[in-house]
């Protein structure tokens, strides 16, 4: 193996051979697969030594089910697209408020500095139970919002200090020669961030803001305590009228691992490609 070497000629200690097999693909595989056999393994004892009774083969039916009219989605895969439906309408709120709290603080302003860093500390010091009890409990009968319209409040109001942090870096990071050359032809400030800052700083937004997606979607479980119709709740229900608690919720997880992934490749395929480009 050839010596690494720093620019001023300073030989770099190499990993040695258990370092580098840690950090091999091979390990990781491993490793996740003895994480995951550990956890099936222990669930299955536990349920063993409870007396469970099994019963995978009634689970299909909540997937999907063949009738008379045809096929026909399951109770889960509804509750799953109204968890998908119900988070792309809070991310599309998230992202519209928190480039408003980002152009807040970027302004300059005393006042708009002030309102978004007071709306940032207020959203990130509050757990999000304790937000979504105070929309839908507090706001809800005052501005007349149902529950449905209260979760995505919450997840999109929650999700925008987030999402505000990303945009605010994503800006920052362009170089501030682009402002001054912009300021130098006589752009405006709207048309300096549409024509200059906006298009370049997608590059740094883009990978945080995918992540962003997949938390929003966990984060979407939370609204089941207000009996939203989505995919964990609708678990819970299933459970509470058939009793499979273990193949219920471990389904559930499933799909949940399922659309995270996929969105999680989505991720890594943008990192790549925008790494590529720098």
């Amino acid at each position: 193996m050839e010596a690494s070497f720093t620019p001023k000629g300073v030989a770099l200690p190499q990993p040695s051979a258990v370092q580098r097999f840690f950090a091999s693909t091979l390990a990781s595989v491993v490793i996740y697969a003895g994480v995951m056999a550990a956890i099936i393994y222990g669930s299955y004892a536990g349920a063993q030594n409870m007396g469970y009774n099994w019963q995978w083969s009634r689970v299909p039916q909540f997937l999907y089910s063949f009738t008379d009219d045809g096929f026909q989605l399951g109770e889960m895969i509804v509750g799953l697209g109204l968890t998908i439906q119900l988070s792309a309408t809070a991310f599309a709120l998230a992202t519209a408020l928190g480039l408003l709290v980002a152009l807040l603080r970027l302004s300059g302003l005393i006042i708009g500095s002030a309102v978004a860093v007071g709306f940032l500390e207020f959203v990130r010091n509050i757990p999000l139970l304790v937000l979504l009890y105070l929309v839908y409990y507090v706001l809800g009968p005052i501005f007349g919002f149902d529950r449905y319209w209260a979760s995505i409040i919450t997840l999109a109001v929650f999700h925008s200090a987030l999402i505000s942090e990303i945009l605010r870096a994503g800006i920052n990071a362009v170089a501030q020669g682009q402002w001054e050359a912009a300021k130098s032809i006589g752009m405006t400030t709207g048309q300096t961030y549409r024509y200059i800052i906006m298009p370049q700083s997608v590059r740094f937004m883009l990978p945080p803001m995918f992540g962003e997606v997949v938390h929003l979607i966990k984060s979407s479980a939370i609204v089941s305590v207000i009996a939203v119709a989505e995919l964990t709740t609708v678990g819970r229900n299933i459970i509470s009228d058939t009793f499979l608690s273990f193949e219920i919720w471990f389904t559930v997880a499933l799909i949940y691992m399922a659309v995270t992934l996929m969105l999680s490749i989505g991720v890594s395929m943008v990192e790549r490609r925008y790494a590529t480009d720098q």
